[in-house]
């Protein structure tokens, strides 16, 4: 008799994210023929030019592998762009390498550079993807929480310098922040960067939401400040820059020697990305910085739109001064469970969002405010939000 094997089981460290809020949502959404605001992404198109330029890329035959670390034009226009913006000046040859997409850059950052048992400390609530990157290294997170300052959710420096200790090998920073929208202050990344210099720490940044800060604010990346320029990885992409978050088409600037180290991890977990979208990419980041400054005006009235809409309801709705989204808390609304909510949303009202505990470590994620916080995407067609802000106003009658 043939021997019946069992069924192949997912290896223990992977199995707290084997499904995500985001599946989860969308499937609800889909059901119930909600608007999804939940998931992080627009419903228009970026620059005709860029896509054009995709367009032709492929016509012209780019369609095989690109070199290992992106096409040179990609290289040089990133560096060429963080040259003009930050004052920061990158080998595009040594210094920049292409990813598919932020998450990779990530990921193959933490595989290269942090050991079995060592510590990355990171922000919660965090990116979804950064703990799986941790686990899969063999490293354990250490998480410090932001905290109420206001209506603004700042870093907590007592805490996050308590968070390092000798295990300690890599800090995690997100800012402009995703979920709550956050970016932090001169203050707190001058703190961080003290305590990376102190410690003689990795930081690896992600700032995929640069070029979305509102109000008047200006992104100021990490690695620009004193001591951190050659300890620094900072991770963006055409993504939320360039409304193509199916382009998967990143890019992480570092130090040679890190950034040497991030390209052996990547290279045999993707090899290389799109090659025809690296060429647009190239073209967008050199040619397409207008319509990135509409993009912004355009997405901070949108987030007023929407923040209005949540507070009419009832919500008590927290300033986002960048990204894609506006946290909105329920407990206003006689409601304390935000993941319950969340579930209920696309059924009762037609509208869809993600509560904000799912990026949080337990017990921090029965705490306030993130037991009772919601995230709602704003990165949406007017009409879509006016219609959205229409179906939650029956929340009143609920």
């Amino acid at each position: 008799m043939a021997q019946v094997m069992p069924p192949p089981q997912l290896v223990p460290h992977l199995q707290p994210f084997a499904s995500t809020i985001f599946a989860e949502v969308t499937a609800l959404a889909t059901e119930h023929g909600a608007i999804n605001l939940g998931q992080g992404f627009p419903d228009t198109d970026g620059p005709a030019a860029m896509l054009e330029a995709a367009r032709a890329a492929i016509a012209a035959g780019h369609n095989q592998y690109a070199p290992g670390p992106g096409i040179p034009a990609l290289r040089q226009a990133v560096a060429a762009d963080r040259a003009t913006r930050y004052g920061l000046h990158h080998d595009p040859d040594t210094e920049v390498l292409v990813t598919v997409g932020a998450t990779e850059a990530i990921t193959a950052a933490v595989l290269a550079l942090v050991r079995p048992g060592e510590e990355v400390v990171m922000v919660e609530p965090y990116y979804d993807s950064y703990p799986v990157a941790v686990a899969v290294a063999g490293a354990t997170r250490r998480t410090v929480a932001l905290v109420r300052d206001g209506d603004r959710f700042a870093l907590d420096l007592d805490a996050l310098r308590a968070a390092v200790n000798p295990a300690t090998r890599m800090l995690l920073v997100n800012s402009p922040h995703n979920p709550t929208g956050t970016v932090f202050t001169t203050e707190e990344l001058a703190a961080i960067a003290e305590l990376a210099c102190e410690h003689d720490l990795v930081v690896l940044t992600d700032e995929v939401y640069e070029h979305l800060v509102y109000d008047g604010r200006v992104h100021r990346p990490l690695a620009g400040l004193p001591g951190m320029a050659e300890r620094t990885l900072s991770v963006s992409s055409v993504a939320k820059t360039f409304s193509a978050t199916g382009w998967k088409t990143g890019w992480v600037c570092g130090p040679a020697e890190l950034v040497a180290a991030v390209r052996t991890a990547k290279q045999f977990m993707s090899f290389v990305g799109a090659t025809p979208m690296q060429h647009a990419a190239a073209h967008a980041l050199t040619h397409e910085q207008a319509w990135v400054q509409q993009l912004r005006i355009d997405l901070q009235g949108k987030r007023d739109l929407l923040s209005t809409a949540l507070a009419e309801v009832g919500f008590r709705v927290h300033p986002s001064e960048a990204s894609y989204f506006v946290c909105a808390d329920a407990a206003p609304l006689g409601e304390t469970d935000a993941v319950a909510l969340c579930r209920q949303l696309p059924v009762q009202v037609g509208v869809a969002a993600v509560p904000v505990s799912v990026f949080c470590d337990s017990p921090t994620r029965e705490q306030q405010p993130w037991r009772q916080l919601l995230r709602f995407a704003f990165c949406k067609r007017d009409d879509v939000l006016h219609e959205a802000a229409r179906r939650l106003h029956a929340l009143r009658a609920c």
